[in-house]
């Protein structure tokens, strides 16, 4: 690891971010800035193009939260590079205060303090010094995804609504000009692409719906339907076989279907006998 400690910082407050940058100097003042991002996506851009030791990132951004994120740059992170250490920068929120104090993740209130921010500095450093140079990093990764995995959880548990929502039986699809009803049971697999999701059939159609991945998936049978990657989602029943290649990533195969889909870190636990 190099000897000088790098950051990057993605807030979508400007003075909010600045200030952070500037106590954080003020606290460590070794520390190297790479970065500070607006926005999800370019978070992750910025990281996976840096590669930092810390990650600093709000959990309510434009476009994708923190934690979208920070599972982004996890399942495209490099095996032979240790993941960064991760801190959220949140309004209070009960919620996820609760989460990431379950899942031993630190974070930062709103607005930031410097006393808390010391705090902070102070376990990044210790868990800096602490970390062993060395090739194989994957096991390093995996208690990060682990911890990922129950944050995401538990933010999509605080978004539900009380009342749990009824179980779609029909989506409404565009095909061209027309309104297609395509019955659940008729759908093999969907792809987010930018602002639709594509619904392949098991008759071999696809369509296009409006509604967001993320929402539909509250919708959608959870044991039917399983998440594979972050924008693909598969009907369980329909996997044929599952193959590992020589660096450990999953990819799957439906019945029928001549591509090959890519199984994320993030839902690797899905094929737990692999």
């Amino acid at each position: 690891m190099n000897t000088t400690p790098s950051a990057l910082i993605a807030e979508d407050e400007p003075l909010l971010a600045q200030t952070l940058a500037n106590e954080l100097r003020a606290l460590w003042p070794d520390i190297h800035l790479v970065a500070i991002a607006g926005d999800g996506l370019s978070a992750v851009q910025l990281a996976l193009q840096h590669r930092p030791d810390v990650l600093f990132f709000d959990i309510r951004m434009p476009g994708q939260s923190g934690l979208e994120a920070a599972a982004e740059v996890a399942e495209e992170w490099p095996e032979t590079q240790a993941f960064p250490l991760l801190v959220f920068v949140t309004a209070y929120d009960q919620y996820a205060i609760q989460a990431f104090d379950a899942q031993a993740v630190d974070y930062v209130l709103k607005p930031v303090r410097a006393d808390r921010l010391a705090q902070t500095v102070a376990r990044l450093q210790n868990a800096l010094s602490q970390r062993q140079p060395g090739p194989d990093t994957s096991a390093q990764l995996d208690p990060v995804l682990n911890q990922l995995r129950a944050l995401l959880s538990a933010s999509t548990e605080a978004a539900k609504p009380e009342a749990p929502l009824q179980l779609l039986q029909l989506l409404q699809a565009s095909q061209g000009n027309q309104l297609r009803m395509v019955p659940v049971d008729d759908v093999l697999r969907l792809e987010a692409a930018d602002k639709y999701v594509r619904v392949f059939t098991l008759n071999g159609d696809e369509v296009l719906l409006r509604t967001p991945l993320k929402e539909l998936m509250q919708r959608l049978d959870p044991q039917v339907f399983w998440q594979i990657h972050r924008g693909s989602v598969v009907r369980a029943t329909a996997i044929e076989s599952v193959t590992r290649d020589d660096s450990g990533r999953l990819s799957l195969r439906l019945k029928g279907q001549n591509e090959s889909l890519g199984v994320s870190r993030l839902y690797a636990q899905l094929f737990r006998a692999m």
